[in-house]
């Protein structure tokens, strides 16, 4: 494997997980933080999942990785456009239902997901719109890293096929770390998923929508679920906003 490739996945495995853990360790010491810190966290993360994939693809293509083992290829447009469209409808569903019931438990888990949604998710209707662009942004730019190039790189490795999927599930886990054991649990599954459909489907789009419908489905439901009994922070954004 070449010193670049090796480069990125250290990158993968071990910076962006520390950056992501100081990141929130800082969100958390905030006694409060507004729509300005909010959207200013989203921009910056946008911006650098884009720089990232850039830089990914220009070394995968100067090492002679195709776009279609990169997993940019479509193959079989009706086929991929009802996996894409069903997957997304059903794990937006699967993550509405958990967040429901995420916002009924109790416990230091409940407080540790209501905290991180206290000061990532939106919570008025100006911090929708950049929300939904991130998740959109984190559909295309984290599975174009995770299932794209490190399942490529992997399997051009000579890495058999399930240690590829587990691998790259890894790697997107350890990402997730900053969202506490069960996060971190909970991505793996979810990574193991994409990565079977990356293989099954030869390609990123269906896990591409399914991601982002994930994601979006936590921007709508989560303050929903899991700020219930704080709806002046809501309304003084959106006051905030109009002003």
């Amino acid at each position: 494997m070449p010193w670049d490739f090796w480069l990125i996945f250290f990158v993968l495995g071990v910076f962006l997980p520390l950056r992501g853990r100081r990141r929130l360790e800082k969100l958390l010491a905030l006694r409060e933080i507004g729509t300005r810190e909010r959207l200013s966290l989203y921009a910056s993360t946008i911006a650098f999942q884009w720089l990232a994939a850039g830089v990914v693809a220009w070394r995968s293509l100067a090492r002679g990785l195709t776009l279609d083992q990169l997993g940019l290829v479509v193959h079989g447009r009706s086929r991929i456009l009802v996996a894409a469209s069903v997957g997304a409808m059903t794990l937006g569903a699967l993550q509405w239902l958990n967040l429901r019931r995420m916002g009924r438990s109790s416990g230091k888990a409940r407080e540790f997901m209501r905290a991180l949604a206290e000061r990532i998710l939106p919570q008025s209707r100006i911090e929708l719109l950049p929300y939904l662009a991130l998740a959109f942004t984190a559909g295309l730019c984290e599975e174009f890293l995770y299932r794209g190039f490190a399942m490529a790189a992997l399997t051009t490795a000579g890495l058999p096929a399930w240690c590829v999927v587990l691998l790259s599930s890894v790697f997107f886990g350890l990402a997730h770390l900053y969202q506490g054991r069960g996060g971190l649990v909970s991505t793996l599954v979810i990574g193991t998923v994409f990565g079977t459909a990356r293989i099954a489907y030869d390609g990123l789009v269906p896990a591409m929508l399914w991601h982002f419908a994930v994601d979006a489905v936590a921007g709508v439901a989560g303050p929903k679920y899991l700020l219930k009994g704080l709806p002046s922070e809501a309304t003084a954004a959106d006051k905030e906003a109009h002003n």
